[in-house]
């Protein structure tokens, strides 16, 4: 479909009657909007059935990943058909089923790095969200400077064996594989890293949910002990984990930011009507406080702009190959905003933006008081914003530390 001949318009309208019949045939009408709610660790098929169906239904057509090679489940559209599908799917409030981090991270490192084998082997189900990825970086001793990770995979011929602990590691509970930095050589630092994929059913991988101030448990810490992992699941070479790992850390921190998929679907719900619910409007049906007004305007207007910019760099990534250290920028000002707007939504309802639990407070603003909490991570995880600064000062604006 990316050959010139099939871009002219005559068929790219034919492919937007296509994608309209098969969505119509495929698409539940029960869960028109409901793409924003799937916030549980198992996606659509938390909605049941109909969810189920859908998300085998969009992954089976490869349509979940539509621009990766059809070789590996994906759906092999070139840009313009990628966003037929998605203008015809927002048209009738169908969403995209397929996430993760097999989807979000995993999968672009792999395409990028890993052998035909391991594309072949682990990329259909990633396409299907069939199986779930976690990912083991940071450990007790070794966040902000993941480098020193100690977590040591011992060289046994034609597998490793794994000893250590990862903390921090998102839906471990739930996930069917990690990828993780280890240790192979504790000689070196940055060269003695190694990017392994580990089976979590592997005898002696265990996992420890850890319940954040927001009540609810995403992250975990994992446990290795004497794991065995055959050599096949090391992702390049000895060594070379480092590389790798700063690679797949630019997917993340472009995801983090709130430049697209489940976050900017949360951050595009309008303040403006909440606020008119919650205070009322003038006699010209504005926001009743002019303030508070003001503050929400300046903030959509920043929003708006931040979106046009990640676009912009998405597309300007992509033709050079891939993220960039640009991805830096982009989650320093991407999370900052999410907490803007968690604080706006906390002072537009006042007390019922404080409720817990309990009568008296809707699902929306028991929402809105966990999300306000849980927030405050995104300038943590994902490199934390004095690393993102870091990065972006030697990295971009070419400034060397000064001896």
């Amino acid at each position: 479909m990316a050959t010139a001949a099939k871009e002219q318009p005559d068929a790219l309208e034919a492919f937007r009657s296509e994608v309209q019949d098969w969505l119509a045939a495929n698409f539940p009408a029960s869960l028109k909007g409901k793409g924003g709610a799937m916030t549980s660790p198992y996606g659509a098929d938390s909605a049941g059935p109909e969810g189920t169906a859908w998300r085998k239904a969009l992954g089976g057509k490869g349509w979940g990943t539509p621009t990766w090679p059809k070789a590996y489940g994906g759906g092999g559209l070139s840009k313009a058909h990628a966003a037929i599908l998605n203008q015809e799917m927002a048209r009738i409030g169908a969403w995209n089923p397929i996430g993760g981090m097999g989807i979000l991270m995993f999968g672009p490192t792999l395409l990028e790095y890993g052998s035909e084998e391991q594309k072949l082997r682990h990329m259909p189900a990633i396409c299907t969200a069939d199986i779930r990825w976690c990912q083991g970086y940071s450990e007790p001793g070794a966040g902000s400077d993941l480098a020193s990770l100690q977590t040591f995979a011992e060289d046994k011929g034609d597998h490793y064996i794994v000893n250590g602990q990862k903390t921090w590691t998102s839906g471990g509970q739930w996930a069917d594989w990690c990828f993780a930095l280890v240790r192979t050589d504790k000689s070196k630092k940055h060269e003695g890293i190694t990017f392994l994929l580990i089976d979590m059913k592997s005898p002696g991988v265990s996992v420890k949910p850890i319940q954040m101030i927001s009540g609810m448990s995403p992250f975990c810490e994992t446990f290795f002990d004497n794991v065995k992992v055959p050599k096949e699941n090391r992702v390049g070479e000895e060594g070379q984990g480092w590389t790798i790992g700063k690679r797949l850390l630019q997917h993340e921190r472009t995801n983090i930011s709130g430049g697209g998929g489940r976050m900017a679907a949360a951050m595009a719900q309008g303040l403006v009507a909440t606020a008119k619910e919650a205070l009322g409007t003038d006699a010209q049906g504005r926001i009743a406080d002019p303030e508070l007004r003001a503050r929400i305007a300046k903030f959509e207007m920043d929003w708006r702009t931040f979106l046009l910019t990640t676009q912009r760099i998405t597309q300007e990534s992509k033709a050079a190959g891939g993220v960039s250290e640009v991805s830096s920028i982009l989650k320093t000002v991407g999370t900052k905003l999410v907490q803007e707007r968690s604080e706006l939504l906390i002072e537009i309802t006042g007390l019922q933006g404080l409720g817990w639990e309990g009568e008296g407070f809707s699902d929306a603003e028991l929402a809105a008081t966990r999300g306000w909490l849980s927030g405050k991570a995104t300038t943590i995880y994902g490199g934390s914003t004095e690393i993102q600064n870091n990065v972006i000062a030697k990295r971009i604006l070419g400034m060397l530390d000064h001896q």
